[in-house]
């Protein structure tokens, strides 16, 4: 009982899922995905075999479609399953079994597929649709601006509850150990959408690389902001004055704050975490 977004972007080749429902930490269910592979929304009574089956039948070259009919037919309670897939090259389907709670549907194209149930009405699929194909940015930003949308036209007519966003992507997990580039979940929150943004705006602050044009010298009136910003967090004592301790506050601020891709040489910052400590 939940809407949500499978999509891909061809330049980055990220594919990923993005949800919202009211159900406790739908993040853990519906939301399946391969880098290189594909991805995959199973809802409705979700069966969970549909996202690891369904993956696993991607990989062996089977288009959406196919895949859709394989998960369908070996599945007894079919008509009241919802899913949608996407592959790797942008294909995409999307399927409502005709035993799913009005209102129920989807729509598919290039690159996305968007689904719901239990909907308000069908302006929340439309929406999700519009939006990502009308929307600039990142294949993250593009699904949750999505689902945004989607939630601000009505959602799960039942209210909120959590929502996730899950992108993969070719060695893009923290360290490059995996594909899970981002995921996201807010398990149980009364805007969970919203709250969703949040710490997308926070995984780009604390993961993206630094740009070029964001490093700045710790000099001038910077050093003396700096020094009293650290003073009043804590990280600085008022007794420690010289460039060299503030500099060393500096270092240390970073790792306790987990600015680990941003690290600067040393008398550099970058100037988002200059911007983050003013807001904190």
């Amino acid at each position: 009982m939940t809407f949500s977004i499978v999509g891909y972007d061809p330049q980055t080749k990220e594919l990923g899922v993005a949800v919202a429902s009211k159900f406790l930490a739908v993040g853990a269910v519906v939301p399946f995905a391969k880098a290189g592979v594909g991805a995959i929304a199973t809802q409705s009574w979700a069966n969970l075999d549909y996202g690891k089956h369904g993956l696993e039948l991607l990989e062996k070259g089977l288009s959406p479609q196919q895949v859709l009919e394989k998960l369908i037919q070996s599945d007894d309670k079919s008509a009241s399953r919802q899913v949608g897939i996407i592959d790797a090259t942008g294909r995409s389907v999307t399927f409502t079994g005709e035993d799913c709670f009005d209102w129920a549907g989807g729509f598919a194209g290039d690159n996305f597929a968007a689904q719901g149930n239990i909907l308000v009405d069908q302006h929340t699929v439309e929406a999700m649709e519009s939006t990502f194909l009308q929307t600039q940015g990142s294949l993250a930003e593009r699904l949750l601006s999505a689902l945004l949308a989607g939630d601000s036209s009505g959602g799960d007519s039942r209210g909120k509850q959590s929502a996730a966003l899950l992108i993969v992507k070719e060695n893009g997990s923290y360290g490059g150990y995996n594909d899970r580039y981002i995921d996201l979940r807010v398990d149980d929150h009364e805007e969970p959408v919203q709250e969703l943004t949040r710490l997308l705006k926070l995984h780009k602050l604390y993961f993206e690389p630094t740009l070029p044009e964001d490093v700045v010298e710790v000099q001038g009136f910077l050093a003396k902001e700096l020094q009293e910003l650290l003073y009043e967090n804590g990280h600085l004592q008022r007794e420690l004055s010289e460039h060299d301790d503030l500099l060393n506050a500096i270092e240390s601020y970073h790792l306790i704050e987990n600015f680990d891709e941003r690290v600067q040489p040393r008398g550099m910052i970058d100037q988002k975490v200059v911007e983050y400590m003013r807001i904190k």
